[in-house]
């Protein structure tokens, strides 16, 4: 009993040092993602509409295109991480000059929706998406369009029971996985991750204990000025939500609405030329499009890739 003990109180220690320090770093400022914003225009950025969460929460939302029917539908954007809403207005403005009805969300953890870098539990961002489509009734056919972060939670919606919420799904520079083989070192720079910090939560969960899934888990690449506005680290709960499913083939394999892949081949945070290949091996044969010349930031904010991503809605389906 004594040794039981022992092991006991090693593994109790060891789990508190790794709470304690085994949090992420706080990475560099990352130009390459915040600095394109400075050209964009936000002059006409609409103001932010809300809707009302299944827990009661006002949660924020921007529309493009204000009316009841549309031929060709409705569009829901989701933001990268760390972002809100107005880091889509380019591509969103694009999507409602093209016919479609757009919206834009500011997730939860993000911009005006809730506390940001914290939810209060994982399944909270699927409950708010079925909550919004309930409340606000965007016209079908419905495609949700995730970037980024974003990208990867939109996935992780098409692989699972809430799928039919929408019609179709386009994913853009997807983060597909921590494991994938799409994944550089730190993001390339974007994130870092503590990782101690987030084994010794996942020990305490299994035992069913929630209380340290407050404590923050990943911290990005932003500037004291681009924190204050943006959203400069997830706690567990947000970091675990906000992504796509860890079984990212299974979660590809489950998908059953039409779904289109597109990214720029110069992405500077994710191996994009890896993409199609783990599509292929999920066995789905979804469109997958590289973009020449393109950056990770530069998919959503240069006039010619938002011009062929419109095309892609377009033409796809």
């Amino acid at each position: 009993m004594t040794i039981i003990a022992l092991a006991l109180l090693v593994v109790l220690a060891t789990i508190a040092l790794a709470l304690v320090f085994g949090g992420p770093r706080r990475p560099a400022p990352m130009p390459s993602i915040s600095a394109p914003f400075a050209r964009v225009d936000f002059s006409d950025l609409p103001e932010q509409s809300t809707f009302r969460a299944e827990d009661g929460q006002a949660l924020a939302y921007r529309q493009y295109r204000k009316c009841t029917h549309t031929g060709n539908g409705s569009v829901l954007l989701i933001h990268g991480s760390s972002a809100r809403s107005a880091s889509m207005h380019p591509l969103a403005k694009a999507m409602a000059a093209a016919g479609f009805a757009v919206y834009a969300l500011d997730m939860r953890g993000h911009g005006a929706s809730g506390t940001r870098g914290h939810i209060d539990r994982i399944g909270r961002l699927e409950s708010d998406l079925e909550a919004f489509m309930r409340e606000v009734c965007p016209p079908r056919p419905s495609t949700l369009v995730g970037f980024s972060a974003g990208a990867g939670f939109a996935l992780r919606v098409a692989g699972s029971s809430h799928q039919k919420l929408f019609d179709r799904y386009l994913l853009l520079a997807p983060f597909i996985g921590d494991q994938a083989p799409t994944q550089r070192p730190r993001n390339g720079g974007w994130a870092e991750v503590g990782v101690p910090r987030i084994v010794a939560i996942l020990l305490l969960n299994a035992f069913g204990f929630r209380f340290a899934n407050a404590m923050t888990v990943i911290r990005f690449a932003l500037s004291d000025e681009d924190g204050a506005l943006l959203t400069p680290q997830y706690d567990f709960n947000l970091a675990s939500n906000f992504r796509p499913a860890r079984d990212y083939i299974s979660t590809i394999r489950r998908a059953r609405q039409p779904c289109a892949v597109m990214a720029g081949i110069d992405d500077e945070v994710f191996r994009s030329e890896q993409i199609e290949g783990i599509v292929r091996e999920a066995g789905q044969n979804w469109p997958v499009t590289l973009l020449p010349n393109v950056g990770h930031m530069e998919l959503t904010l240069e006039p010619s890739a938002i011009a062929t991503v419109v095309r892609q809605l377009h033409d796809q389906w």
